[in-house]
């Protein structure tokens, strides 16, 4: 493996060190590149499906097509990062990634066509996610691992909030159709950036029954049999889930409040927010040691900040605990070491693909139960009890955060 800088168990490596590798800062830019594409890409498709159907359910579905289907990926194809040398992988996920944007920009396609094509590509997400997370694995060692996958968490709440504003500003001068190609061809860019900057490193020879599919399913059942690596992605799954069947619920909420429309933009933004901030502080400024020690409170904190919603709290507050409930998502950083050191070396890609998998179909299906639960008991009275639920679950899970005296 590589291996940059002195950080110790004491102190947490810095952001110089993990950015000295030239390999690094290029897996970074094409990260950005790939998270900011990927959001502007997002917004112009369901911008572009409303204005064709006039539908805004077909316009929601549009904005979440791509999230479902990364569970299927995740179940099928992962294994391929341990049997594909990582750059390879990258640069073939990187222009899949960009088909959408490019063909939906150049031509007029029907809806269905549209939707069908962002899901099927959805699904290949996780197998960049797997290489990007072995890749991680490969040129950061110690606490730098720790930090850089900080950083990559820090780099997607950035690019959530900024490709949001960014797409938004250039819809004002740019039509839908172009602000996907414009998304597609900056992907195909990071593609370029992660095949002239990365090395290849060829994949040792192995002994390996069947193919990728197969070994993909045995693999992920392998992993989830082990108790230690099941309960750490739980751990980092279910509030994730949760939140997400929070945010689906905003836009519902804020009508039940009675407050303007644009008051929703502002609470969505509120969340990346402050895990933005959260990995930083928690990820840069805290010990190693103290991180891990903490994951259980911020993880408390991430549902305890959502059930007074229920109460009909002033605006002020819902957005200033929106933030908090950001902050709290920051209790991941401190299970990073432990989940990759839990990892078989042979299934390291495999693992980081079944943990995006996982978040990103929870995040598809998230909100269907959501909405099935606001249905019931009402926007506010919902999002209390998805927070209720997510405090239990992180105190049913109290085991897996806490951190013994021989880690």
């Amino acid at each position: 493996m590589t291996t940059t800088g002195t950080s110790t168990p004491e102190r947490g490596a810095t952001y110089r060190e993990v950015f000295a590798g030239r390999e690094v800062r290029v897996l970074f830019g094409s990260f950005l590149l790939r998270a900011l594409s990927t959001t502007t890409e997002i917004l112009g498709l369901s911008v572009l499906v409303l204005a064709t159907t006039g539908s805004v359910f077909w316009s929601a579905v549009a904005y979440g097509i791509g999230f479902a289907p990364q569970l299927v990926g995740g179940s099928l194809f992962t294994s391929l990062a341990d049997r594909l040398p990582v750059r390879t992988l990258l640069v073939a996920s990187l222009l899949v990634r960009a088909v959408p944007g490019v063909l939906i920009g150049l031509v007029h396609l029907p809806v269905a066509v549209m939707l069908a094509l962002v899901a099927v590509v959805g699904a290949f997400d996780p197998v960049g996610t797997a290489a990007t997370g072995r890749l991680t694995r490969t040129l950061l060692t110690g606490d730098r691992f720790v930090v850089g996958r900080s950083v990559l968490s820090a780099v997607a709440s950035a690019a959530q909030v900024v490709g949001l504003a960014l797409g938004g500003a250039l819809l004002l001068v740019l039509s839908p159709q172009v602000l996907l190609l414009v998304s597609g061809v900056a992907l195909v860019a990071g593609a370029v950036v992660a095949r002239l900057g990365l090395v290849h490193r060829p994949v040792a020879h192995e002994e390996r029954v069947g193919g990728a599919v197969a070994q993909t399913l045995r693999g992920n059942r392998r992993l989830l049999a082990d108790a230690r690596v099941r309960g750490l992605l739980l751990a980092q799954w279910v509030p994730a889930w949760l939140v997400t069947g929070v945010e689906a619920l905003v836009v519902g909420y804020v009508a039940h409040r009675g407050w303007t429309t644009s008051a929703a933009s502002v609470l969505l933004a509120a969340v990346p927010v402050g895990m933005l901030v959260g990995d930083v502080v928690v990820g840069r400024g805290l010990a190693p040691r103290r991180r891990e020690q903490l994951a259980l409170p911020l993880a408390l904190l991430v549902g305890l900040s959502l059930v007074p919603w229920a109460l009909g709290l002033p605006y002020g507050a819902v957005v200033a605990l929106a933030v908090v409930c950001g902050l709290g998502f920051a209790y991941q950083v401190g299970l990073q070491r432990r989940f990759a050191d839990a990892l078989p070396e042979r299934d390291q890609g495999l693992g980081f693909g079944l943990l995006s998998s996982g978040l990103m179909g929870g995040q598809g299906l998230g909100p269907v139960a959501a909405g099935a639960l606001a249905a019931t008991l009402g926007p506010a009275v919902a999002i209390g009890t998805l927070g209720g639920v997510a405090t239990l679950s992180v105190v049913l899970l109290h085991g897996t955060f806490r951190v013994s005296a021989r880690e």
